[in-house]
């Protein structure tokens, strides 16, 4: 069986997240693995780096997937360009070694979350960002930020059913950087929980409101309990960038 690695790009806009379920096909893993179980008149099983959120999209995803086909990997590719959807492209492919697995050798992922802070929303950009008028103390923000940094229990920044499961995770760096009314808000970790991005970038988003200060963002992480009606950010405004290994 040869292993394939594939650099992914999608609109998530209309999909229910990356992972397939079984009350549906409207996912992203389940529209490349029916086009792949098709070219290669057997089943596929497209192993993808992270679960994402519905609506939520992705520059550049990684995944992986076993076939006994023998097409080239140009002509794979161009199969995928040619009969997936136009808000899904495979962006490029690789022969990789058997032992490479798109989840389990991950060291680190980057989300980003957009925010239109102009007067009025972009009709151009408001399927990718998240829009609000007001006013946002980027300082406060930050400082807020800075508190998440580290290696900690981010066990009251996720939706997950904790049970045995670790809920320790390390965020290796959050950014905020604003250009004409647009604030990006970039985070690194070496896993990210279920939720997590969103659930940080809502936390922050009040804090820039000055509904929350950077010390309820501390006392939030200290309290290790799971977030009842807390901010969780739309989905619409997170993007996965970046994926090493």
């Amino acid at each position: 069986m040869r292993n394939f690695k594939i650099v992914v790009q999608y609109d998530g806009s209309r999909y229910k997240g990356w992972q397939i379920q079984q009350d549906n096909d409207l996912t992203v893993q389940g529209k490349i693995q029916a086009v792949l179980t098709k070219m290669a008149e057997e089943p596929v099983e497209v192993i993808g780096c992270d679960r994402t959120d519905i609506g939520a999209h992705a520059e550049n995803y990684i995944a992986n997937f076993h076939t006994a086909c023998d097409l080239s990997k140009d002509i794979i590719l161009n199969y995928l360009y040619e009969f997936l959807p136009e808000d899904i492209v495979v962006k490029s492919i690789q022969e990789v070694g058997e032992r490479f697995h798109a989840r389990y050798n991950v060291k680190s992922m980057t989300y980003v979350y957009t925010i239109d802070n102009n007067t009025f929303r972009n009709v151009f950009n408001r399927k990718y960002t998240y829009h609000t008028d007001d006013k946002l103390d980027i300082f406060e923000m930050e400082k807020a930020a800075q508190v998440l940094v580290g290696t900690h229990d981010f066990q009251s920044f996720t939706t997950l059913k904790v049970g045995n499961k670790s809920t320790v995770r390390t965020l290796n760096f959050i950014d905020i950087t604003v250009n004409d009314g647009i604030i990006k808000i970039e985070m690194n970790a070496n896993d990210f929980l279920w939720n997590m991005p969103r659930i940080v970038s809502g936390m922050l988003l009040e804090v820039g409101t000055g509904k929350l200060k950077a010390s309820d963002v501390q006392k939030l992480l200290d309290e290790k309990k799971k977030p009842e009606g807390g901010p969780i950010a739309k989905a619409k405004g997170l993007c996965l960038t970046e994926v090493t290994y």
